[in-house]
């Protein structure tokens, strides 16, 4: 970990929360454009898993998986839209890693609170970013959320982190 100043930090902080609102606010086109064409997006199965590619995943997408997962989450006839959740995330504990100049590395936590179906299921997460410096501000070049019951069973799971 490294110390950031008070104003990269709170730009982190910013960008983070504002990511967490696209979410739980359905603008799921807004939030694909703050993932770079490069990107991935990845929640494990087992806590400590290295490797994404070669095992499996709760999710393991690209660029166009995302693009894809984001068209069906706005079909009329999705299933895992009917009934619609709805989200709040709370972001917290946000450090920066490192600073590469155009790279950022950035740990944070998530707790994603979700009611569907007439029913409340609370997800608790670790995340981090790689974010890119770009013209258009930073960009979400890979994102990693470990959840904290990787292993456990999750009957579902029906929204992103």
């Amino acid at each position: 970990m490294m110390m950031a100043d008070r104003d990269t930090l709170t730009t982190l902080e910013q960008f983070l929360y504002h990511e967490a609102w696209l979410l739980d606010t359905d603008r799921f086109d807004e939030w694909l454009a703050l993932y770079t064409e490069d990107c991935r997006y990845w929640v494990p199965l087992e806590h400590g898993q290295i490797d994404g590619e070669n095992t499996c995943s709760v999710i393991h997408d690209d660029r166009q998986l995302l693009e894809i997962r984001v068209r069906q989450w706005r079909h009329p006839r999705a299933h895992a839209r009917v009934p619609l959740p709805r989200t709040v995330r709370q972001v917290g504990n946000v450090m920066l890693l490192a600073d590469a100049g155009d790279t950022l590395s950035v740990r944070s936590t998530l707790m994603v609170t979700e009611f569907r179906a007439d029913r409340q299921r609370l997800f608790g997460a670790r995340v981090e970013h790689q974010l890119c410096r770009t013209g258009q501000g930073l960009r979400i070049r890979q994102k990693r959320v470990d959840l904290v019951n990787a292993e456990g069973p999750h009957d579902g799971i029906t929204i992103v982190f």
